[in-house]
């Protein structure tokens, strides 16, 4: 899988860019704020019709586009896959007489109008940037959503099922609110447990499984970054299995979680009972608390090294050294699931690593089917690397061969 051209108009600081893209890697370098991370930004965006920032997309329309009387961007992409090729587009409007509401996207694919989800698949991408160490230094929800966001482009059914369970848990939680207030019944709760358990024990056990994979991939990435000292462990924390907030204190619990989770895949009827007796416990909990307490959007995973959780004692170069390690996992095990390598934009990621650290990503990044590396500054790249890439200069919004 690659993208073999972008075009952008009116997308962060670029007005126009037609770009077209070569296998292999690419090196785009140039001064900061000049639209390095924007490329990658708009791939991304193309890949999952969201911004890896979470930017909304009014942030993304360029400033001296908002003045014009019908604002818009546009995003383009042609991508070659096994199966063929693919033409993408995205473009956001604001509406005539909307000066400040959301803009309205309108996604095509191969000239067809479609929903933004079916772009998911249509070109798959794994991003590593400065601030994904935030995956260790954050609460769970930042892990979540980086869950959420790889296996979206994967399964179409985990998309659905994270949208319908999301939808569960705000009308349950409505429904909380209102038995606490007195002006509805427990027994109005069935249906919205079984649908929460429904869709729940699938986003458990496809989270379940990808971590199994992303830990079988990632420890000797790992362990190779670290000169073959360290090893990486993923401690997946589903919430529908035991409680986050409290330690697996009794030698049971811990040996009763610990051998569900050795299971390469987790039962969906596994998952759904003990889900269920989980929620039947903390009932009175939730009626308190007018809020769901059970579920995956309660869930976490850690990850250790030599038994050392690295969220909480690791330095920053550990810390940075595992995100790294986690993104390249993704990236083969993405490759496993789907039978096609994702695209690997690695964005200023040279810049902090010593140079066992960069003659590893150097050689990950020729492995690869297409990559896309940014860096403020060409000594970040070896002149091995560079004699094997593509090298483009970003200036002011304009991207022109090295």
């Amino acid at each position: 899988m690659r993208l073999t051209h972008l075009g952008l108009t009116n997308f962060r600081v670029y007005r126009g860019l037609d770009l077209t893209l070569l296998p292999g890697v690419t090196l785009l370098v140039g001064d900061n704020a000049q639209g390095k991370t924007a490329l990658l930004e708009a791939i991304y965006y193309l890949a999952t019709s969201r911004s890896p920032r979470g930017s909304s997309d009014r942030e993304m329309l360029a400033w001296a586009a908002r003045d014009e009387p019908l604002p818009f961007s546009r995003v383009t992409g042609e991508v070659i896959r096994s199966s063929g090729s693919v033409r993408l587009e995205i473009v956001t409007v604001q509406p005539q007489g909307e000066p400040t509401g959301r803009l309205e996207k309108r996604v095509k694919i191969d000239g067809v109008t479609r929903r933004a989800l079916d772009l998911l698949g249509q070109v798959n991408v794994v991003l590593f940037a400065p601030e994904d160490i935030a995956l260790l230094e954050e609460g769970p929800s930042v892990r979540r959503r980086y869950l959420d966001a790889a296996l979206c482009q994967m399964d179409a059914r985990y998309c659905y099922a994270l949208g319908q369970y999301r939808k569960v848990v705000t009308q349950r939680n409505s429904l909380l609110r209102r038995i606490q207030d007195g002006i509805a019944r427990r027994d109005e709760m069935g249906v919205w447990d079984e649908l929460l358990i429904e869709h729940g024990a699938l986003l458990t056990a496809r989270r379940h499984a990808w971590l199994r994979l992303l830990g079988e991939r990632g420890d000797p990435i790992h362990r190779a970054l670290t000169g073959g000292r360290d090893p990486i462990h993923i401690n997946y924390r589903p919430s529908a299995l035991f409680s986050q907030s409290e330690p697996l204190r009794t030698a049971g619990a811990a040996e009763v979680a610990g051998a569900v989770l050795r299971q390469d895949e987790l039962p969906l009827d596994t998952v759904r009972a003990a889900f269920r007796a989980r929620l039947a416990g903390r009932g009175a909990a939730e009626v308190r608390a007018g809020a769901t307490l059970v579920g995956p959007h309660r869930d976490d995973f850690l990850l250790l090294s030599h038994g050392v959780d690295l969220h909480t004692y690791g330095s920053r170069g550990q810390k940075r050294t595992a995100a790294l390690a986690l993104k390249l996992a993704e990236a083969e095990g993405m490759q496993a699931t789907t039978g096609e390598a994702p695209l690997l934009l690695l964005d200023d990621v040279m810049s902090e690593l010593d140079a066992l650290r960069r003659a590893y990503v150097a050689e990950h990044m020729l492995r690869h089917d297409q990559t896309l590396a940014t860096a403020t500054d060409w000594s970040d790249f070896s002149p091995a690397l560079q004699a094997r890439a593509t090298r483009l200069t970003v200036r002011g919004g304009a991207v022109t061969p090295a």
